[in-house]
């Protein structure tokens, strides 16, 4: 693919060179996050003196050139004696992805034995999160870490629809938030992560976490989850427009279909991946939704895109999604099976060639606002815990029990 051999701008190798090494660094990319930034430094920072005071740490953000006062922000934070910070600004393509290469980078240079990552927006942060990422990492119980936390049942819908239940099904391993952005992974991983040839892909920008999530589980690395209580960020309405959020995180989870076919054949059933500290019982901050604008947005794509889903969505999925689309606002409802149906004959037909790929994944996002319009009526008198169980959990078992569906339409071409 060629591109930069470096994320790491040159200025700042001889910043690094001079840390001397570190055990444990803590990576933040940002943009544009002046206003909570700092809180972030400062509690991992926190969280590295309290928790591993005898470790050498660094704090290392990943800047993507942002216009506010970001990096003026991380370098006037206060941080505990004995742990050191490194603001840079990441080169490569825009996006987290690329963020997070500079930071794997720089934690490989340092010689870490474990690296956490979190997002730079977060409110609710504890220094306790840098104990649970990084102490089972540390110890050698486990090479990757993710997220277990608490989110309003309308926050996180791509999570919730697809890459979580998707992703369990295919790999037979439950890991609740594979693309939550807050992680733990060993020195090993690192090599794994940057030693594959993807920074000029959609995981240059935001499909790494997906990436990060599916290349741990399928190359031999113990995965477990950890309880960080409820996560406080800015989520967004999921009416409002995705931007190439949904094409990277989706593309870059059927395009690693294709990668680990030969495994996720093999695989049948789910265990959860292991949930490490207290789950917190707790009710997040509610998400308001538009759902007549979801609706209207599945309309429209409806409209659009069917002569393109002529080509490789089922017939009866296709004559199903023709009466939803005749509904009235009373009336309407997403079934799940069908749901599950499409996310599967678009995943094939993304690995297919002579294909769009990325028409494929963007004429899919019709589908999912319509069945995101679904969920919130269909969750609209319950609990966050209550759609967990009854709603999300459903959508998790019925990607598993159809999963032979997606295998006979691959093997068919």
């Amino acid at each position: 693919m060629g591109g930069l051999t470096s994320a790491v701008p040159a200025e700042a190798w001889a910043r690094i060179k001079g840390i001397g090494g570190a055990e444990l660094v803590v990576g933040i990319p940002s943009y544009n996050n002046s206003t909570t930034i700092a809180h972030v430094v400062g509690t991992a920072a926190e969280g590295m003196a309290t928790h591993f005071p005898g470790l050498k740490g660094v704090v290392v953000n990943a800047d993507g050139g942002s216009t506010d006062e970001t990096r003026r922000v991380v370098e006037s934070a206060p941080v505990p004696s004995g742990v050191r910070k490194l603001s840079l600004v990441y080169q490569g393509v825009p996006g987290k992805g690329s963020a997070f290469r500079a930071i794997f980078e720089t934690a490989r240079a340092l010689g870490a034995k474990a690296c956490v990552v979190v997002d730079s927006d977060l409110r609710s942060i504890t220094p306790d999160w840098i104990r649970l990422l990084a102490g089972p990492v540390l110890d050698g119980r486990f090479g990757y870490v993710a997220p277990y936390y608490v989110r309003h049942k309308y926050d996180g819908t791509i999570t919730n629809s697809i890459a979580y239940p998707l992703t369990a099904a295919l790999y037979g391993v439950a890991v609740r938030q594979p693309i939550g952005g807050d992680f733990g992974f060993s020195g090993r991983l690192l090599d794994c992560y940057l030693g594959q040839d993807v920074w000029e892909t959609d995981v240059a920008r935001f499909g790494v976490d997906i990436w990060m999530t599916t290349t741990a589980l399928n190359e031999g690395f113990a995965v477990a989850q950890a309880c960080l209580g409820a996560k406080l960020h800015d989520p967004k309405d999921p009416a409002a427009s995705l931007g190439p959020m949904f094409r990277q995180v989706v593309g870059t989870l059927f395009g690693l279909m294709g990668r680990y076919r030969s495994r996720w054949e093999l695989v049948s059933g789910v265990q959860a991946a292991p949930l490490l500290g207290d789950a917190a019982a707790v009710e997040p901050e509610p998400v308001r939704v538009d759902v007549p604008a979801l609706i209207e947005r599945f309309r429209v794509a409806f409209a659009a895109e069917y002569p393109f889903w002529v080509d490789f969505v089922a017939e009866e999925n296709l004559r199903v999604l023709d009466e939803i689309n005749r509904l009235g606002p009373s009336e309407y409802r997403f079934p799940v099976e069908l749901w599950v149906r499409l996310v599967y004959d678009f995943a094939v037909a993304y690995n297919r060639n002579g294909l769009d790929r990325n028409r494929v994944v963007d004429s899919l996002t019709g589908l999912y606002y319509g069945r995101t319009a679904s969920f919130c009526l269909e969750t609209a008198g319950m609990t966050t815990a209550e759609a967990e169980r009854q709603v999300i959990g459903e959508v998790a078992r019925r990607f598993v029990e159809l999963k032979p569906y997606v295998e006979s339409r691959w093997a068919a071409g």
